[in-house]
């Protein structure tokens, strides 16, 4: 009978290096075995670090259909379940199947430019900026209405999953991962007698697509960022936004619930 596989990623500091190890050495202990590359046969990925850790896991392997367990060694930790002085109670727990998944909408970008078409996917959120950090205007349609025209840094259409993180930081709203909406959310905005401007976070339905239509910029591009990870386009014809049919499934144990995090984090 094959052993069951667990993948195991980790941040370069020594404090995840060395927790990466002694979780190896537990699960390997307990029947489990630890393949050094990423397999997609793996039943489970624990990513071993901070929620910047887990995000980049997840882009680097194109969102995998496999349960992710974060172990916590970074600062938030927000979609970390456990600390590294767990990791006895995760293997027992593990083994007993006393868990369950918790399934996370993501949000993606379809990019029109010049003939090419490109996709981005973000758990959290996907923005959209100008590539120097100058001002942009947007011209933003919801589902077949014309919103306005937006002026300013740019816009950040989040996930609930992603509304404690960047939205959250912009004055967005928390909102219960349970909940099937998306939230965008202003970025610098313009509201003067020259430009007029959404200055809070709109609230959508998960049916409803954001269409966008930046103006040209003489000299300067605009920046896709999906999770934080920056892509480059020196001209935008449309970007057309909605939840992705990806979910990312997390491995929650009988004590998480959101709210409760949400007051240790924030609170």
């Amino acid at each position: 009978m094959a052993s069951r596989m667990i993948n195991i990623f980790a941040n370069e500091d020594s404090y995840s290096q060395d927790t990466r190890k002694l979780l190896r050495r537990k699960l390997q202990q307990s029947g489990f075995a630890v393949p050094k590359q990423f397999t997609s046969d793996a039943e489970l990925i624990v990513s071993i670090g901070g929620d910047g850790a887990f995000l980049r896991t997840l882009h680097k392997y194109d969102f995998p259909p496999i349960p992710f367990l974060g172990i916590n060694t970074g600062h938030l930790g927000f979609f970390q379940e456990i600390h590294p002085d767990e990791l006895d109670e995760f293997v027992f727990l593990y083994k007993q199947g006393r868990y369950n998944i918790q399934n996370l909408k993501t949000v993606r970008a379809t990019v029109e430019q010049e003939g090419q078409q490109y996709e981005y996917q973000g758990l959290n959120e996907i923005a959209i900026k100008g590539d120097h950090s100058t001002t942009i205007h947007l011209n933003i349609s919801i589902g077949n209405s014309f919103i306005e025209r937006f002026s300013g840094d740019g816009i950040l259409v989040c996930t609930p999953a992603g509304s404690t993180a960047y939205n959250y930081s912009l004055g967005g709203s928390i909102v219960d991962p349970r909940l099937s909406i998306l939230q965008i959310t202003p970025i610098a905005p313009m509201n003067t007698t020259a430009y007029r401007s959404f200055t809070s976070s709109v609230v959508l339905p998960e049916e409803l697509i954001v269409t966008v239509h930046p103006e040209p910029r003489e000299g300067s591009g605009f920046m896709i960022v999906a999770d934080g990870m920056e892509h480059s386009h020196s001209s935008i014809r449309e970007v057309t936004l909605g939840f992705s049919q990806t979910e990312v499934k997390l491995m929650r144990f009988e004590h998480y619930d959101f709210w409760t995090k949400v007051k240790t984090k924030f609170l």
